[in-house]
């Protein structure tokens, strides 16, 4: 086989997954988990509905990769830690500009994700697989903040605190997704309010050296 037709079946075969993530996406937040099958994902997406089985097998895969797709912004194979927003609050030179990274590139994750999250956590009930892979994602969270706080200790920009723990895990705290559900479920809060809890937040929590 050639290399332009290799090529061509090659963005064949992204353009018709980013079809069934769409679809995906678009269903599991109109309809929720249970109400959404794979019959209708293939449906919407204008492909055959064994394309979707073989490439995702169960609903639950098919819910992770579109939560993928959304934390990172695209379908690179890049983690939170390594996307330019997270590597900017880890160096920047000032903290503020710092907290503007973390607080800006957090934020915009929510606004991509936070729906998702809310189907993800309704359904891991019932699907180990989700409620694992959420654990995970809070794990993964923490350890990103406490990077984050412990770097600015190491760099010079935060002052000396009695409970340097308590920081780190305070800035945890506020960045994690169920932190935004619940803030915006029982605040009503839309983005800009939610950013701005964030910024302010961390500004107190991080007091400058």
């Amino acid at each position: 086989m050639s290399t332009p037709v290799k090529g061509l079946r090659a963005a064949k075969v992204a353009e018709t997954q980013e079809r069934i993530l769409d679809a995906a996406r678009a269903l599991f937040v109109r309809d929720g988990y249970h109400a959404t099958t794979l019959t209708a994902v293939a449906d919407r997406a204008r492909v055959g509905h064994r394309t979707v089985y073989v490439r995702f097998g169960t609903k639950a895969a098919l819910l992770r990769s579109v939560v993928d797709v959304a934390v990172g912004g695209d379908a690179e194979q890049r983690t939170v830690g390594e996307r330019d927003w997270f590597q900017a609050a880890l160096t920047e030179s000032a903290l503020q500009d710092r907290i503007n990274a973390l607080v800006d590139g957090n934020a915009d994750l929510m606004a991509r994700a936070g729906d998702l999250f809310e189907v993800a956590l309704q359904a891991q009930a019932s699907e180990p697989e989700l409620a694992e892979a959420f654990q995970a994602g809070r794990a993964d969270t923490r350890e990103l903040m406490r990077r984050f706080v412990r770097a600015a200790r190491a760099d010079g920009l935060l002052a000396e605190v009695a409970d340097p723990v308590w920081q780190e895990e305070t800035v945890a705290l506020a960045a994690q997704a169920e932190s935004y559900l619940l803030l915006r479920r029982t605040t009503g809060w839309q983005q800009a309010e939610y950013r701005d809890w964030l910024r302010r937040t961390l500004v107190e929590v991080l007091a400058p050296a």
